[in-house]
């Protein structure tokens, strides 16, 4: 792990770990929901009540007031349509949760390492070697082997998370395309708002609303929308306060904790379709990790190493 003097990297690592049981509480409350509501409305109310972090998160962005609040910015479009890409991607996980075991669409959807790496080369231009594209075939025999193709209970449900997978990772390659003088919270107010508005329209034409059944539902539906909204705040705090690279490898923390709390909460215990695929996802995800933290500091030795 490498640290700038200035990080609290034991605090970024806790508010990740944080935001990832977030993530997971969300889902409880949208497999919860899936009976009731479509992945389409559940992805609209989301957002809806997502918004609010959002905002709070810019506002406690140093560089958004130092540099005077704009809220333009230059690629717009781009901002845009990770939002658009990140509403499909939630109707994509979210069918996935309320139609798989809870820890079976969790343990899928982490295979955006993968999808990462490999998007990495048209979309930026990335060199891939032979070690980062092994990883990347390992992670996907572990995805396989999950879905469980020629297996009774495999059903086309089971491709709906590798496609979140694949969209989420979409966004973050794109997000890196992203002018690196636009606060990660601005751009991420972007793209809520896109995701809002386009997950709404996604809803009214997947059959519209139907309607809350009980004030409680109202309250499961804040419960969800304030534990995904929070998570992104975390999550953005916690990348101002390290490199992304240091919180990378707990990123599969979400794996054992989404399998506890399928069991706790929904009577789940998958063992026979996640092992062991889900070893082979997390071990092909951190060989990606490694291998990008091996070319980070030997890109910064080779900066900071003095004129010949």
């Amino acid at each position: 792990m490498s640290a700038r003097p200035a990080d609290r990297t034991g605090l970024a690592i806790l508010l990740s770990l944080l935001a990832i049981l977030l993530f997971d509480l969300m889902g409880l409350v949208i497999k919860h929901l899936s009976p009731y509501y479509s992945a389409a409305e559940l992805s609209a109310y989301r957002n809806t009540v997502g918004l609010i972090p959002s905002v709070i998160a810019l506002w406690l962005t140093p560089a958004w007031h130092a540099g005077g609040r704009r809220l333009r910015i230059r690629q717009w479009k781009l901002a845009g349509a990770r939002g658009l890409i990140v509403s499909v991607a939630q109707l994509c996980f979210y069918y996935a949760l309320g139609t798989l075991a809870f820890a079976t669409a969790a343990t899928i959807s982490y295979s955006n390492a993968m999808f990462m790496t490999a998007l990495a080369v048209p979309i930026l231009g990335e060199k891939v070697g032979a070690l980062r594209w092994s990883a990347v075939l390992i992670g996907f025999v572990g995805v396989v082997l999950i879905m469980g193709p020629g297996r009774e209970t495999f059903s086309a449900a089971a491709i709906a998370p590798l496609g979140a997978a694949l969209f989420y990772a979409l966004t973050g390659v794109m997000a890196r395309r992203l002018d690196p003088d636009v606060p990660s919270a601005l751009a991420n107010l972007y793209s809520s708002g896109v995701a809002l508005v386009s997950s709404v329209l996604l809803a009214l034409v997947a059959g519209g609303f139907s309607g809350l059944r009980t004030g409680e539902d109202l309250l499961w539906i804040l419960a969800m929308g304030g534990f995904g909204g929070l998570a992104v705040l975390c999550m953005v705090v916690a990348y101002r306060m390290t490199e992304q690279s240091n919180l990378a490898p707990f990123a599969y923390f979400g794996i054992p904790t989404a399998f506890v709390l399928g069991w706790l909460f929904f009577n789940e215990a998958p063992w026979s379709d996640l092992f062991p695929g889900a070893l082979l996802i997390v071990l092909g995800g951190l060989i990606v990790i490694w291998r990008e933290q091996r070319q980070r500091r030997a890109a910064r030795i080779s900066a900071s190493a003095p004129p010949a």
